[in-house]
């Protein structure tokens, strides 16, 4: 399998909990947007791939890469013409997690906003669940 990493992103801890959805993801208008624009143009990929790595001061982190077929056992989310498929060591960190995307002057990136984690790093990198 071919795979690319598009991009790096930020996770952050929700004390509510978000509307319980059928999805293992919930994509907002500005992710689905990003996805889009991110693969425009990449025939060779049929979505993005999240998984999870142990990384940074409080252990793991998501990444997001290209991906060209589907994993035995990933999940997948098919959201407004967008396909993104959960790694099954992150299927369990993301249960009930909103994806946005967020532009500001200094920077853009994806967001993870996870009723799940118990702890984020500073720069809200890394997290533990």
């Amino acid at each position: 399998m071919a795979s690319r990493v598009v991009a790096t992103a930020t996770v952050r801890a929700v004390r509510k909990k978000l509307a319980p959805t059928r999805a293992a993801l919930v994509l907002t208008p500005a992710a689905v947007n990003r996805v889009k624009e991110i693969l425009k143009g990449q025939d060779n990929y049929v979505g993005l791939k999240i998984g999870v790595k142990q990384r940074g001061c409080n252990g793991l982190s998501y990444t997001l890469d290209y991906v060209d077929k589907k994993d035995k056992m990933d999940e997948e989310v098919v959201q407004d013409g967008v396909r993104i498929f959960i790694d099954k060591k992150a299927q369990l960190t993301l249960l009930g997690t909103e994806m946005d995307y967020v532009q500001n002057k200094l920077s853009s990136e994806f967001v993870f906003n996870n009723p799940n984690i118990k702890g984020t790093c500073g720069c809200g990198e890394s997290f533990n669940i």
